[in-house]
């Protein structure tokens, strides 16, 4: 594998690179492996051969995968490369594999080199293209996503693509009523960022996207941090909790969400998640709209963070969401988050079915929390979601609820143990959950208390956000047919995964290749003076998120890319091979085991669900709150359908309207009694499922 090192290295010249017509290219850093490099991915290929869930061969296979992950991050849309650059590195595509093995990653470093210079190419294009404005009368479309199609043959249709890209850009410009000297101007700008931002990338960033390509072959949960994103992680990201409540992390060009935060205002849009990219920042109601593409991650955070009832308003392109659609608009208040904000909260709300009013208990869970540290100091008040909702649950009686509600919509997981404890309010003791680690031995996991804390008419609302932990409670719950189970599909995540930190594995490993004798009396110098400033700190490492087990219900059956299934399945745009689990590559398969001895509650029974199902049809068909919702989830699934956006003014006008979603969200909100109607009527899955509760509590 040392040959294909030699020869790659000839890539550059054999493409002429050095030919750019930049000036700014002379001073482009020159993008090659350091010399830990080498040493960190052996690390990395025995962690992941010795500890990963799935056990992959590292082979010509795996190689493919590794190929095509890496184009694919590089430039998901096909508007980089040419079909010859691909082609030219294919001769490679089969030698992966021995290479990483080998600690050899030159080739991510020659790929990248390849992609920064066809990237600033296109931006040289992008400013001629800005020299005079598109003519907006014409009916034709941009492709939105081009991931499925062909790569480019020429230079002439790469510029086709991006005058088409660039057109859609203005467009959206010139559509919020914006002139063309400014939309030329903030184009401008934009590009500017990102051709800085190329010209910054340097050794670190390339090889974390290498290894990224690598350690996603396994699975979408697996992922290498550099240093400096590790570092990035634990610093700038807990800043940003003093302004939206969201984690945020860079891909490239873009300020992506890395982890919602409950109680926070982007929580309680029920509108930001995960991956989505923010591409616009503008302050208070009248601010500008600040284009962010291409910041460094520490500018964005500076400009959403903001003291405390300030709004900012964002642009967010939803993850799955192509580049070349439009933005929506979400408008926020900003706010310190507090721990209580985190927790589970209860509500009594009013249903009239029938002739009579019933009071139905809605418990809102955002996450499975537990305070570890307070545990672990024998405090005998620690908090956790169990004592939680266990407290709201004795004062929900107290006021005489006829039936309660489990609200798990946006919840994305958190503590098995609390999954587990929680499950364990509701049912006698039995199994809750199945998890089987790499050696295929299978821990089943139990409520070990036998007493049933609450045995009333209980239902569980999930949406597709619902995943994890809030997957193997709802799961348990409809297993044991204790309650009923409503909302959207979940988002299908039946892994678990694991942080580990590299310092003493790269350690260990220059040891080994120290005592190897394979080297000079320099080269040993040379990895001991490594070894001790790993040690040090000195020379920082990695660190590695890995998958360790897979989750199964009680039935045997793995929450995995299937999630769980509601009992009644209300109106969502979404399905599996769009988002979720089932829609990432490599996602690991759904299968099955033995199921474990449990003894069914049967306080839902089949019978009862076919009637509810029926009850809820007939609602479907003269319920003003869901038939507007269904025809908008139908609009919305038009829409995602259609892969082609016009870049007509007088059509995208009539087909955009408002694209502002013009969602306020006041941290200090409280909905009064007066209030309810209104609520429920903006909120029609959980109005659904409260009549659908009450029609079951009348049941019972």
């Amino acid at each position: 594998m040392r040959d294909v090192r030699r020869y790659i290295l000839g890539i550059v010249l054999f493409l002429g690179l050095v030919t750019s017509s930049f000036a700014q290219v002379d001073s482009l850093q020159e993008l090659a492996p350091k010399p830990e490099h080498a040493i960190e991915t052996k690390v990395i290929v025995g962690l992941l051969n010795n500890y990963h869930y799935n056990k992959v061969f590292i082979d010509d296979s795996l190689s493919n995968t590794i190929f095509n992950n890496y184009f694919s991050s590089l430039d998901p849309n096909k508007s980089y490369f040419l079909a010859n650059d691909v082609a030219y590195f294919e001769k490679y595509k089969d030698d992966l594999d021995d290479a990483i093995l080998d600690g050899d990653v030159e080739f991510g470093f020659q790929v990248f080199t390849l992609y920064r210079e066809r990237a600033l190419q296109r931006i040289a294009h992008v400013y001629t293209l800005l020299e005079n404005e598109f003519d907006y009368s014409e009916d034709e479309y941009l492709v939105a996503d081009r991931s499925k199609m062909p790569w480019p043959e020429t230079t002439e249709e790469l510029n086709e693509i991006w005058r088409k890209i660039i057109k859609n850009q203005a467009l959206s410009y010139k559509l919020a009523g914006k002139e063309w000297d400014d939309i030329c101007t903030s184009l401008t700008k934009r590009y500017n960022r990102i051709e800085k931002a190329l010209i910054q990338y340097n050794s670190e960033d390339v090889y974390q996207a290498y290894m990224n390509a690598f350690t996603s072959a396994y699975d979408p949960h697996t992922d290498f941090f550099s240093p400096i994103d590790r570092d990035n992680f634990k610093i700038e990201m807990s800043k940003s909790l003093e302004g939206i409540g969201a984690r945020l992390t860079q891909q490239l060009d873009y300020t992506v969400i890395a982890d919602v935060i409950p109680g926070g205002p982007a929580y309680k849009s029920k509108f930001l998640q995960k991956d989505d990219k923010i591409v616009g920042v503008a302050q208070g109601d009248d601010g500008e709209y600040e284009d962010v593409i291409g910041w460094r991650l520490d500018d964005v955070v500076q400009k959403i963070r903001g003291p405390k009832g300030t709004v900012v308003r964002l642009q967010i392109l939803k993850a799955n969401q192509e580049m070349g659609t439009l933005p929506d608009t979400l408008r926020l208040v900003r706010d310190k988050i507090k721990l209580e904000e985190s927790s589970a909260k209860a509500e009594i709300i009013p249903i009239t079915e029938g002739n009579k009013v019933y009071k139905l208990g809605v418990i809102t869970v955002p996450s499975f929390y537990i305070d570890f540290d307070e545990r672990s100091k024998g405090v005998p008040d620690y908090k956790s979601t169990t004592r939680d909702v266990k407290k709201l649950i004795t004062d929900l009686q107290a006021d005489g609820i006829d039936g309660l509600m489990i609200d798990l919509r946006y919840n994305g997981g958190g503590s098995l143990d609390e999954a587990i404890t929680l499950t364990g309010l509701f049912i006698p003791d039995g199994p809750v959950v199945q998890v089987k680690n790499p050696l295929e031995m299978v821990d089943v996991h139990e409520d070990e208390d036998d007493g049933v804390f609450y045995d009333g008419p209980l239902a569980v609302l999930i949406n597709r956000y619902s995943a994890s932990a809030s997957e193997i409670f709802s799961g348990a719950i409809q297993d044991y047919k204790r309650g009923i189970v409503l909302g959207e599909n979940s988002f299908g995540k039946g892994t678990v995964q694991n942080l580990i930190g590299l310092e003493r594995s790269v350690a260990n490993e220059l040891k080994r290749e120290v005592l190897s004798k394979n080297f000079s009396k320099d080269e040993v110098d040379e990895l001991v003076r490594m070894r001790s400033e790993v040690l040090s700190g000195d020379l920082p490492v990695g660190q590695l998120k890995l998958t360790l087990a897979k989750f199964y219900r009680v039935t045997g059956s793995s929450t995995q890319r299937l999630g769980v299934a509601p009992d009644i399945a209300f109106p969502s745009p979404y399905d599996g091979e769009e988002f979720g689990e089932g829609s990432r590559p490599n996602a690991l398969p759904w299968d099955e085991i033995k199921t474990s001895r449990f003894y069914s509650t049967n306080k839902v029974t089949d019978e009862m669900i076919e009637k509810l199902s029926k009850i809820y049809q007939k609602h479907l068909s003269d319920d003003k709150d869901l038939i507007d919702l269904l025809n908008e989830v139908n609009k919305i699934k038009r829409m995602n359908a259609d892969n082609q956006i016009s870049l007509n003014f007088d059509t995208r006008k009539n087909q955009d309207g408002t694209d502002d979603l013009a969602t306020s969200i006041d941290a200090d909100e409280v909905v009064t009694e007066d209030e309810t109607e209104e609520k429920l009527s903006d909120d029609p899955y959980l109005k659904e499922g409260l009549r659908l509760l009450a029609e079951l509590s009348r049941k019972i």
